[in-house]
């Protein structure tokens, strides 16, 4: 494991990966926006690899970094993604490396993912996981909310709530649930866990005896 870095004060510590998942619609992705647009945080986001085409709005190493179906295979078997899902015949991963990488340095990376990708996470690195669940005010309003966006049509819509329900379903297998009611107060709540566990007793036990020694002797 890796020395724990400098992040504040005189206390050194290892980053974490800060995991939030949702149903489409209950509003994790802006959550992660917000987050990562808040410098005084200091966040990393995790970019996930893919081997389906580049859309052209989209920038290779920015929204995803777009490999080859061979590259992907040659990362899983190599055992350097943390988690991978096939989605309509493509597949999506987090790399490894990029983010043991940045918990080395001491910083904290946000991922975006769904419940089966974080379940492998956990798997993988559980001592470095802090997991957020956002759940909707109700089923009405996560309708609501995916209809304004006007992105989709009604059946795939249904389809969106079906799969919210399955979802939702998991809320138990995380370390806090947030409900967003009202996104300044979502906020601000994920906000608060993210300084709470960043000092956490156990993330910087070593370095805590060591600062204490040096304040009592």
């Amino acid at each position: 494991m890796s020395e724990p870095m400098q992040t504040s004060g005189l206390i050194r510590r290892r980053g974490m990966m800060l995991i939030l998942s949702s149903p489409s619609g209950a509003g994790k992705s802006t959550i992660t926006r917000d987050l990562l647009l808040d410098k005084g945080l200091n966040l990393a986001l995790s970019i996930s690899v893919t081997t389906r085409p580049r859309r052209s709005s989209e920038v290779d190493g920015i929204h995803y970094n777009f490999r080859t179906k061979q590259e992907f295979e040659r990362l899983r078997s190599s055992d350097d993604l943390l988690e991978w899902a096939e989605v309509h015949g493509n597949f999506y991963g987090t790399p490894r490396s990029p983010v043991e990488t940045e918990l080395a340095k001491g910083h904290d990376v946000i991922f975006d993912i769904d419940w089966q990708g974080t379940q492998q996470v956990l798997k993988k690195a559980p001592k470095d996981v802090v997991t957020i669940f956002i759940l909707p005010p109700s089923m009405i309003e996560l309708r609501a909310r995916l209809e304004r966006r006007a992105e989709d049509a009604p059946d795939v819509i249904g389809k969106r709530l079906e799969n919210a329900k399955n979802e939702i379903a998991r809320w138990r297998m995380y370390d806090y649930i947030v409900v967003n009611d009202d996104l300044q107060r979502a906020l601000g709540e994920v906000k608060a866990i993210l300084i709470a566990e960043r000092v956490r007793r156990t993330r910087s036990q070593d370095a805590i005896e060591a600062y204490v020694d040096r304040l009592l002797y």
